[in-house]
């Protein structure tokens, strides 16, 4: 089976289809708000919105259909965000989390045959190519996230961006551009 494509639905059920799109998707929202609270909502609410409209659709269509609407979903948070930082200043109230805690999902499957060193190290490194996405400009890194951590095609991808294959080329190029750039001589210090 081609990583692009599913089985007939009579094959794959939407609760398996949702179990194993649910990690990947809680992980996009959460880079894209800095939020794990508000990226649990925003992914729960896209699972139940694709249910609830498209359910009936064929499953191979339910992947692009579920990232257009949690691409969606994020631009609302945006737009809500923004509104609120109008009406309330960001420095007296915070209203970005800064969730430094631990994230169980993130932590739960460590590789069992490194030595704490060594998952330090590779922690650190996670971090820093977290945060050099969550520096990239919305439409880079829906790109980004959708091409490289989902392996979509360009034309899977511009689908569910709701753009042209070209636009999806120039912002991957831009995205891969900046993360080398925001990268560069990190991983060989």
């Amino acid at each position: 089976m081609s990583h692009e494509t599913m089985p007939p639905s009579t094959e794959v059920s939407m609760e398996e289809f949702l179990k194993n799109i649910e990690r990947r998707a809680f992980q996009m929202a959460r880079i894209a708000t800095g939020s794990r609270d508000d990226a649990l909502d925003i992914v729960q609410d896209s699972m139940y919105k694709l249910v609830e409209k498209y359910s009936a659709k064929q499953a191979d269509e339910w992947r692009p259909l579920f990232y257009r609407i949690l691409n969606s979903k994020i631009t609302d948070y945006y737009r809500r965000n923004a509104v609120k930082n109008r009406l309330i200043s960001l420095a007296s109230w915070g209203m970005k989390s800064n969730d430094n805690g631990a994230d169980l999902i993130d932590r739960a499957e460590g590789r069992h045959s490194e030595t704490p060193d060594q998952m330090f190290v590779r922690e650190l490194q996670i971090d820093k190519l977290t945060g050099a996405v969550e520096k990239l400009p919305n439409r880079q890194r829906q790109a980004f996230m959708l091409r490289c951590w989902e392996g979509m095609s360009t034309a899977l991808t511009a689908e569910t961006m709701g753009c042209t294959q070209g636009s999806v080329k120039t912002h991957y190029s831009r995205a891969m551009h900046s993360l080398r750039h925001s990268l560069e001589g990190y991983w060989h210090e």
